[in-house]
């Protein structure tokens, strides 16, 4: 069983991550700003101070972990908009120090800079909120980031253009840079098979230094 770091172990992802990860028999490691806001009790649940933010607090906490996931978003208002790319800097720069030692690094990434079926990407679509975009591009930013870094294992997973709290199927597709629709046309998953398929990756490494994305 792996031992993970999680941060934002308390968002809408990370909380499934959390659950799909200990159900698994996993340990997992839940930092947060604030302990008293993760309510999960169960064996193999450990709960520390730490902010994504800090490349020493990353380091603290990734140090012996085979793994350190980062669910930190920007879908729960403007603030935390800038923190995405910030994050991914911190990140690396925290797991960095570990050499030979340090644990993968998995991040929750964003839809927007998915190719669609028209060539184009999900954020060159019409009518798009301005809110909207300018979380799709700090993934973007981020992923870019991620992209110039050789000497840490990462992976960034993308959701589908449609996440949102649902029924764990445990089934899904992947692709790498390209937008999972189904035959309507529609790209969509649950929040619930999102974090299977991160913790089938925990699991399988088949992404190491590489974006892919899931869709039902």
């Amino acid at each position: 069983m792996a031992k993970i770091a999680l941060f934002g172990a308390n968002g809408t992802i990370g909380s499934r991550v959390l659950r799909e990860a200990l159900d698994r028999g996993h340990h997992v490691t839940a930092a947060v700003r604030n302990p008293s806001k993760i309510t999960e009790q169960h064996p193999n649940l450990t709960v520390t101070t730490g902010d994504v933010l800090d490349p020493a607090s990353v380091t603290a906490v990734a140090e012996g972990q085979d793994v350190v996931v980062s669910a930190v978003g920007g879908g729960d208002g403007p603030g935390h908009i800038a923190t995405i790319a910030p994050a991914a800097k911190s990140l690396v720069a925290g797991v960095r120090p570990l050499g030979g030692s340090a644990p993968r690094l998995i991040a929750v990434g964003g839809a927007g800079s998915l190719r669609t079926p028209d060539g184009k990407q999900v954020w060159d679509a019409e009518g798009l909120p301005e809110f909207l975009l300018q979380i799709m591009h700090a993934h973007g930013d981020a992923l870019d980031f991620y992209r110039s870094v050789d000497d840490v294992r990462w992976t960034c997973l993308s959701p589908a253009g449609q996440i949102a709290p649902g029924e764990r199927t445990g089934t899904y597709r992947t692709a790498l840079d390209d937008l999972v629709t189904d035959a309507d046309g529609i790209s969509r998953i649950s929040a619930e098979d999102y974090a299977v398929a991160l913790v089938d990756e925990i699991e399988k490494a088949n992404h190491i230094g590489e974006r892919f994305t899931v869709g039902a």
